[in-house]
């Protein structure tokens, strides 16, 4: 299981789940270009001292991620872009082991050339008066599914 976050805009965000990764022992994958600095200072302010336990891996780009997604096929599963433009909810989806949980930008969500790789578009029901949930809360809600269904603890 892993955890992608395509171009994040908040490094707070990107600290907690950088820190959540580290804990559950599940990599990250950035997706670049951050909406922010990308640099230890930034990310030991927003991800604390758990920033040496994280499996990170940074991307120069969407292209880029895609090519090494190929490459290391054995490790990065099918892509499960959580969106607000999705019908399918993300308890009602069955998660593989080897899937790559993808979390768009902050700001914007993921283009539509994203939404077209997506092996699946997942969906967290909410208050319909509401934007959205925040980005960690949610990737947070979906790894705690996706773990929970493939009974890793």
């Amino acid at each position: 299981m892993r955890l992608a976050l395509f171009q994040p805009d908040i490094p707070q965000n990107t600290g907690t789940l950088l820190r959540l990764g580290a804990c559950l022992d599940v990599a990250l994958d950035i997706i670049e270009p951050c909406g922010f600095v990308f640099n230890d200072k930034a990310m030991r302010r927003a991800g604390m001292d758990y920033l040496d336990m994280a499996n990170c891996r940074r991307h120069a780009s969407w292209a880029d991620f895609l090519d090494f997604r190929t490459a290391h096929s054995e490790e990065y599963g099918r892509l499960v872009l959580m969106t607000t433009h999705a019908a399918q909810v993300y308890t009602d989806f069955e998660f593989a082991p080897n899937d790559v949980i993808l979390m768009g930008r902050e700001s914007a969500g993921v283009p539509e050339e994203v939404h077209r790789v997506a092996d699946a578009r997942l969906l967290i029901p909410m208050n319909a008066k509401a934007r959205s949930i925040n980005m960690a809360v949610s990737a947070a809600m979906a790894l705690g599914e996706a773990l929970r269904q493939t009974r890793r603890r």
